[in-house]
């Protein structure tokens, strides 16, 4: 994670499908977090973040994700297999395949 996570600040967007835990920045900055010390990517360094999950729920940590609510940060709810299919089309809309 160290390698990527040196990327991130020039990175235009982060698509994070189905993650919760291992993209949370409660692991970093909260030092009384459960998760505190964990490893995480970065992804909220990134210059916009969308985040493709089902829920809004918590991830196996039971722990709220501060980087959900980041003003960089967009929520695309629903099934990832669905949502990624359905950008894959407009991507192809857009620029032809």
């Amino acid at each position: 994670m160290d390698e990527i996570n040196d990327d991130f600040p020039e990175t235009d967007l982060a698509l994070v499908i189905g993650a919760n835990d291992t993209v949370n920045s409660a692991a970093q900055d909260d030092p009384t977090s459960v998760i505190a010390g964990m490893p995480v990517l970065e992804v909220w360094k990134a210059k916009q973040v969308i985040v493709m999950k089902r829920t809004l729920g918590t991830g196996y940590a039971d722990v709220d994700n501060p980087v959900f609510y980041n003003e960089n940060t967009s929520m695309l709810l629903g099934d990832a297999k669905t949502m990624c299919d359905a950008l894959l089309n407009k991507v192809r809309e857009h620029y032809g395949s």
